[in-house]
């Protein structure tokens, strides 16, 4: 979804999703629906507050407004104390976002000191339990006298209420949520990083389940059955790309990319119907176009598609191809090389050197199987050559 930046704090830029939008409206309705019982409950506990005086007109609305404004403003101090000590750490923020399910910070990259993670998780609950600490003061302190008073203890009572709760459901061990960080930094004193990832993701998988089964009875709750998804959809995530990074340590994109002399590369004249016969023969959906010994461009399957049947015969694989090449060095690291994949929304990408010279193709079919290989048997590398090797471990 597009994304607005409103402004920044200690240097870290805040933007608004646009679910922000969608969302921000509805909660406004349900405070300003629901004025009468919080009132109760804010006289549970000294609030002293005539509900007869806050309904009228468009008072509650006025209300709603206001302490959803609070709220998410609540959301964005609970996301800047996480930031504070990550940058701290010396990890920098992208930014903080808000969006439909509350906020996030967006690490460049996340801690595997399990000290420094479980601090950082810490900090969001701690800065709401705070927040919630300075509302309830303001409502002991603010008098009950006029019906100003009244609608501004009201927002402080509710906004106690409400940054306190934030606390409490953030520590519950719903990974990717930080209750479920705080599990997972727990774990990895006494386990490797990966395997306490896959661990806290499962516990956050199965709190995601239990969380949706409890918004399908009445009264039916679709925002916690969207909050659900997106915890399981997280957890499974992050568990996936630690693992990945944990099996891909030390290796780089000449280990486990299809070299040069093993790639098939097209011509530009070749014609487009001769190409989709290649690749039929070949079971390939991408190729090189080569020049005269150098990589000109990248041609694809969808390519091809894209010339109608009667056409084929006219089109070249140079009036097709893609002359853009994203590429990657073949001393980089596979993690890295899947990021340019997948930021780039492609299939492969071309290896070339420092002198600009071909040395091969990475696909995603190639970090797959080297992702299988080596989670089957975690001594398997390449060596220089790019020759599998299964080495003993050093001690």
């Amino acid at each position: 979804m597009r994304r607005f930046r409103i402004g920044s704090a200690f240097g870290i830029p805040i933007q608004l999703d646009l679910t922000f939008l969608l969302v921000l409206p509805l909660f406004a309705w349900i405070i300003g629906s629901q004025v009468e019982p919080t009132v109760e409950l804010l006289n549970r506990f000294g609030g002293n507050l005539d509900p007869a005086v806050l309904t009228t007109g468009l008072l509650p609305w006025l209300l709603g407004i206001a302490a959803a404004i609070g709220l998410f403003t609540g959301v964005v101090l609970h996301e800047l104390g996480h930031s504070l000590v990550a940058i701290r750490y010396g990890y920098p923020i992208e930014s903080i976002t808000l969006w439909l399910f509350g906020g996030i910070a967006q690490l460049d990259e996340m801690p595997e000191d399990w000290r420094q993670e479980f601090l950082i998780a810490l900090a969001g609950p701690v800065v709401s339990v705070l927040v919630g600490i300075v509302s309830l003061v303001g409502f002991v302190l603010v008098p009950s006298g006029t019906t100003t008073f009244a609608a501004v203890r009201f927002v402080l009572g509710y906004l106690a209420l409400m940054n306190v709760a934030l606390a409490v459901f953030n520590m519950l061990p719903g990974f990717p949520m930080d209750g479920g960080r705080i599990l997972r930094a727990l774990l990895a004193r006494s386990n490797p990083y990966a395997r306490a990832t896959e661990i806290a993701a499962e516990v956050g998988k199965g709190f995601a389940i239990l969380l949706a089964l409890f918004g399908l009875f009445p009264p039916f709750n679709p925002l916690l059955i969207g909050l659900a998804f997106f915890i399981y959809i997280g957890a499974a995530g992050e568990s996936r790309q630690t693992v990945m990074r944990a099996a891909f340590e030390g290796v780089t994109v000449a280990d486990v990319m299809t070299p040069a002399d093993r790639v098939t590369t097209v011509d530009p004249d070749t014609k487009v119907r001769e190409l989709i016969r290649t690749m039929f023969e070949e079971r390939h959906t991408g190729y090189p176009v080569e020049r005269n010994g150098e990589i000109v461009g990248l041609v694809t399957l969808e390519d091809a598609r894209a010339v109608r049947e009667v056409e084929r015969d006219a089109y070249t694989v140079g009036d097709i191809m893609t002359t853009e090449l994203i590429a990657v060095a073949p001393d980089e690291d596979v993690m890295t090389a899947l990021s340019e994949l997948e930021g780039n929304n492609v299939g492969r990408l071309i290896v070339l050197d420092e002198a600009d010279a071909f040395r091969g193709l990475l696909t995603r079919s190639d970090i797959m199987t080297a992702l299988t290989i080596i989670k089957e048997n975690p001594d398997y590398r390449a060596d220089d050559e790019g020759e599998a090797t299964v080495f003993e471990p050093q001690t």
